[in-house]
């Protein structure tokens, strides 16, 4: 495995204030109804008089089978006393999607239990660190709440970059993609990137709204990225277990990436991220010629761009 400090207790941060849920309930709802069109639903369209995008409220709760005066509480943001089967109801009117279905629940339904600080830090378990030790061949990290990026093995770093020269709250894929201008050079589709990464947080903080960990990141990527704000306001969620990558490495050129996200069963919040090429392709050969460089020659590619020269490409 790359060479990296064991975790140690995360820094202060400003905590921001927890996330409104009941403000976010009532705008995920409401951009959910907005993308939808009546004739997606089989309902006619008035378009002359329709003043606001998407379905009305009274066309949802017709879909939903319930009262508009229920379903316009449940937009405000009254999701107390809603049941699951309500839910489900909306959920199948408005075509939520799986990850955006569990959302709702989280959101409408929030789990009730005694409040605790978020631990100093988050622990990656013995035998993990050493299974990314033993797969040297393919770039491989764990990644936990809010985005972090807590332990990588050697190929991680030779693609992505050197992560341990990082300080450790730095280490988190928002930070990286939205303020490190050397990730846009990297991802030769960064919009996608940036999109799923502001989806997961978004799943993230309808699990977790009194994390004060990450409010305070939300906060700082809020002021700091433009572009951050734009995608945040869409409320879009989803979960990412597999896809491709297309990369522009500063040393081995075009990359073409498959990977796969394994969700950790031991309730640790965590998911092993691997990235693995075509056998045979051209991106194979370029993995197996930085498996054989290291991250010394990584570091130094990162150098070059830095000065201005090409880097090999």
């Amino acid at each position: 495995m790359d060479e990296q400090p064991e975790p140690a207790t995360e820094p202060a941060v400003d905590a921001g204030p927890p996330l409104d849920r009941r403000a976010e309930l009532s705008e995920f709802l409401r951009t959910r109804r907005a993308r939808l069109k009546p004739e997606d639903v089989g309902l006619p369209d008035f378009g002359r008089h329709r003043r606001v995008p998407g379905l009305r409220r009274e066309e949802l709760a017709q879909l939903a089978g319930v009262s508009v005066a229920y379903y316009t509480r449940l937009e405000q943001g009254n999701g107390r006393n809603v049941s699951a089967e309500v839910l489900d109801a909306i959920a199948r009117a408005l075509r939520l999607s799986d990850a955006e279905s569990s959302h709702l629940t989280h959101l409408a339904k929030p789990k009730h239990h005694k409040k605790k600080p978020s631990p100093p830090t988050q622990h990656v378990r013995t035998p993990l660190r050493q299974l990314l030790d033993s797969i040297d061949t393919v770039p491989a990290y764990i990644s936990g709440r809010r985005s972090d990026i807590l332990v990588w093995n050697r190929m991680a770093a030779a693609v992505f970059g050197d992560w341990s020269q990082l300080p450790p709250q730095e280490r988190n894929w928002a930070r990286l993609v939205f303020l490190r201008p050397e990730y846009r050079e990297l991802y030769v589709d960064w919009e996608q990137k940036a999109t799923d990464i502001v989806s997961m947080l978004r799943m993230d903080a309808g699990c977790h709204p009194d994390d004060p960990r990450l409010s305070a990141l939300v906060g700082e990527l809020s002021v700091k990225s433009e572009e951050f704000r734009r995608m945040w306001a869409t409320h879009d969620v989803k979960e990412k277990t597999y896809g491709v990558k297309r990369l522009h490495h500063p040393l081995v050129g075009d990359l073409t990436l498959n990977f796969e996200g394994f969700r950790l069963g031991d309730g640790s919040e965590q998911s092993l991220i691997t990235y693995h090429a075509e056998p045979g392709s051209p991106s194979a050969d370029a993995l197996r010629l930085l498996a054989s460089w290291g991250t010394d020659a990584t570091r130094a590619g990162a150098g070059a761009e830095k000065h201005g020269r090409p880097a090999g490409r």
